[in-house]
């Protein structure tokens, strides 16, 4: 998938990535959800993928002194971490200067767009798993050079999820840390509800819901049972948690199929989403804004969320007393997962790419991660790093850590896209009175042109 620009193409790929701009709201749920993230995986004891410990300790061997830029949106917490990271890199490399640029995220893939082509983009990019495919085939990115990240290695060391980044046999990109789903509930809410564990299963997810649901006189919503926001993380729990769980497929095994309706458990899993709003009544699309805050305000006493959310949670509202359980199962276990990833473009070469693979390399190392984890709360790439005691045993972090074998990243070709067309199936239902089978169908018919269309051109280029 991955070609070398050629001049003629350049306005049509910037226009590509122009029209990318609107998946920036994406990315696991909104702008907001998507900086927020959350911690913790294993490093290995070796293997190229993982720094050997001369590599993470010891200055750089070349005598040639390069300059590499590194872009990331502008969230504070991974800024400020990456500022004194690059400060510890340049201790232990002194002939390479790494200097991070950062744009507002609504306009990062825009920069990307416009400067990548011209050749003046960055060395090294942090970028959203789900963007690759448009990257790649766009021809932004180069794949990961194999003597410092043998695939063997990637796929021995870090979880599972991490293939998702794997196109056409080879990684782009490589994750410092992962996220996963999981359920936040209020455990004053619970008290006063007289519940005493969160729910286990889709049935006691249901029940519990339907009584922790408040409302006034006027049938309005004081508490949220549930809190229902499909264009936040429900539509990820839906690909990666409830179809599976229900004994059904995401996608086929060479991405180019849409298996949502091959069985019943597609239909019975979108039925079982949309249920919480149009049957049980329990939570209601942009109640006190969006779901984050109205869990956050008190608002909503059950929450589907990310690991992200424990950082901003500790800031905004340290006082609130709040519990996380493994999402609920049904026939089996699954839950969502993702992870922003840093890649190298396609035109670094030379002394830069060296220094750009060193980089990446120390961002990948067990030490960062492990910042990682404590700084800005993401969890670990690497199960060995993730699965020590002291993040299995935490009691925030280990119901995320605990899920992450079970987890599962869905292979996007347009995350902005994708999410739209969920989001709009269930406006179809609530909105317009669409029966529900009728929109799923829909959705699934809709879904499948997506990736048609990607895949035909790709297979002519």
């Amino acid at each position: 998938m991955s070609k070398l620009y050629l001049h003629a193409k350049a306005n049509k790929l910037s226009l590509i990535l122009l029209a990318f701009l609107l998946v920036l709201t994406a990315c696991g749920g909104n702008g907001n959800n998507d900086s927020n993230n959350a911690a913790a995986s294993p490093a290995t004891e070796s293997g190229s993928a993982q720094p050997s410990e001369k590599s993470a300790a010891s200055p750089s061997a070349s005598e040639e002194k390069v300059t590499i830029e590194y872009w990331q949106y502008e969230f504070p917490a991974k800024v400020d971490l990456v500022n004194e990271l690059i400060k510890e890199f340049q201790t232990l490399h002194p002939n390479i200067t790494v200097k991070q640029t950062n744009f507002p995220y609504d306009q990062y893939s825009q920069k990307v767009a416009t400067l990548v082509p011209a050749g003046k983009g960055p060395d090294v990019i942090n970028l959203y798993y789900g963007w690759l495919p448009q990257y790649v085939s766009s021809g932004y990115l180069q794949p990961l050079p194999e003597d410092a990240f043998p695939t063997a290695d990637i796929e021995s060391n870090f979880y599972p999820l991490v293939s998702a980044a794997k196109i056409d046999g080879s990684y782009y990109a490589i994750p410092t840390a992962v996220r996963t789903l999981a359920l936040f509930y209020n455990k004053d809410l619970f008290a006063k509800a007289q519940i005493t564990e969160p729910p286990a299963t889709w049935e006691q997810l249901a029940e519990a819901s339907k009584k922790l649901t408040e409302k006034d006189s006027k049938d309005q919503f004081v508490i949220e049972g549930f809190a229902w926001e499909p264009g936040a993380q429900l539509h990820h729990w839906y690909r990666d948690g409830l179809l599976p769980q229900a004994g059904g497929q995401d996608l086929s095994d060479d991405r180019r199929k849409v298996l949502w309706d091959q069985s019943p458990a597609g239909l019975e899993a979108f039925q079982y989403l949309l249920d919480f709003a149009i049957k049980h009544k329990v939570g209601i699309n942009g109640f006190y804004n969006d779901d984050s805050n109205a869990f956050k305000t008190g608002h909503a006493a059950i929450n589907v969320d990310g690991s992200f959310r424990i950082g901003s949670l500790k800031k905004d509202v340290p006082d609130l007393n709040y519990g996380i359980a493994p999402l609920p199962s049904y026939k089996g276990k699954s839950a969502p997962s993702s992870f922003w990833a840093n890649a190298i473009p396609k035109n670094v070469e030379g002394a830069k790419l060296e220094a750009a693979k060193e980089f990446l390399k120390f961002l990948t190392s067990k030490e960062v991660q492990e910042k990682w984890v404590d700084r800005v709360g993401e969890l670990p790439a690497q199960k060995a790093i993730a699965t020590q005691d002291k993040y299995l045993n935490d009691e925030k972090l280990g119901p995320f850590i605990k899920q992450l074998d079970d987890s599962r990243a869905h292979f996007f070709i347009d995350e902005t896209q994708e999410k739209t067309l969920f989001v709009d199936a269930t406006n179809e239902v609530l909105l317009n009175n669409v029966p529900v089978e009728t929109a799923f169908k829909d959705l699934v018919a809709k879904t499948q042109k997506l990736y048609d269309d990607y895949w035909a051109k790709q297979d002519k280029k």
